[in-house]
């Protein structure tokens, strides 16, 4: 897949306040093993949904317990009360918000790691022995394109429905969007996943994409931009053999999600509001 005119995108969330990693030995701190570590997710976000998914493709309910927090924060700042202990116990007074996801150590009841996409390659790596290959060898760069891709889509969204600038900057932003979203359907096009003939960690990031897109940024688009979004019937397609697979459907919050952003967002609804592009939850009841 070519996705050169996205390779250099500017990242747009802050960086994450920790980061160790699984690891093998003492270098790491971390040894992989079952039950020592748990993860602190609220299914409502983005990052929190790529890790609910790959943590089912995985199987690894009885490895690595999941604690499901509220779709809407607790705190002002935008954190969850319930971290606030380990966020304190992690790093000495600790002042920033006490944000999801977390991945932690029950051993010694401290954060290893906030970064999503660590957190999603050490349980594949360190875990997933026996289970599907969402990291394949070989499939690295393929697998940092689709990211920066996700990130790519997210920014122009954003833009093309942002209240501020001016409507030919917000013009620009829906053409780049649409532009990929026009290449994802020619790559889509005789193919059931993105880059292997089996899921992989590619297929859970762009499929919360698109959710984010159709359950988030639509809100902000006018009805015109969201017919145009919705006319590529191969990538919707994927998105909803997706959304019937129960380790996608099973976590997708759609209330969830519409809290979480309404309580944060102070963007103008627009007439895309009202212009589904599909009906997840139909599709969530259906198996693979």
């Amino acid at each position: 897949m070519s996705v050169t005119p996205l390779a250099h995108v500017p990242a747009t969330h802050p960086a994450p306040a920790f980061r160790g990693r699984i690891g093998r030995d003492a270098r790491s701190g971390h040894y992989a093993v079952p039950r020592r570590y748990r993860l602190h997710l609220a299914a409502a976000c983005a990052d929190g949904l790529r890790i609910a998914v790959v943590h089912s493709l995985l199987g690894l309910d009885d490895v690595c317990p999941v604690t499901f927090l509220d779709p809407v924060p607790d705190c002002p700042d935008g954190g969850h009360s319930a971290l606030r202990p380990l966020y304190e116990a992690s790093a000495h007074r600790y002042t920033g918000a006490a944000v999801a996801p977390v991945l932690s150590d029950d051993w010694s009841g401290r954060i290893v790691s906030t970064h999503a996409a660590d957190i999603t390659r050490d349980l594949a790596r360190h875990f997933g022995g026996g289970r599907p290959a969402l990291y394949p060898c070989g499939a690295e760069s393929e697998t940092d394109a689709v990211e920066r891709m996700g990130r790519a889509i997210e920014q122009a969204a954003q833009q093309a429905g942002s209240a501020g600038g001016d409507d030919a900057d917000r013009v620009a932003a829906l053409e780049r969007l649409l532009d990929t979203l026009g290449s994802l359907e020619r790559w889509l096009e005789g193919r059931a996943y993105l880059i292997r003939d089996h899921i992989t960690a590619t297929d859970v990031e762009l499929w919360v994409t698109l959710v984010q897109l159709d359950t988030v940024h639509r809100d902000h688009l006018d009805a015109a931009a969201v017919q145009r979004i919705a006319d590529h019937p191969t990538l919707w397609a994927y998105a909803r053999r997706l959304t019937a697979h129960p380790a996608f459907g099973s976590h997708l919050d759609l209330d969830g999600i519409a809290r979480r952003h309404h309580a944060h967002c102070r963007g103008l609804e627009a007439a895309g509001a009202a212009v589904q592009i599909l009906d997840w939850a139909s599709h969530t009841a259906r198996t693979p």
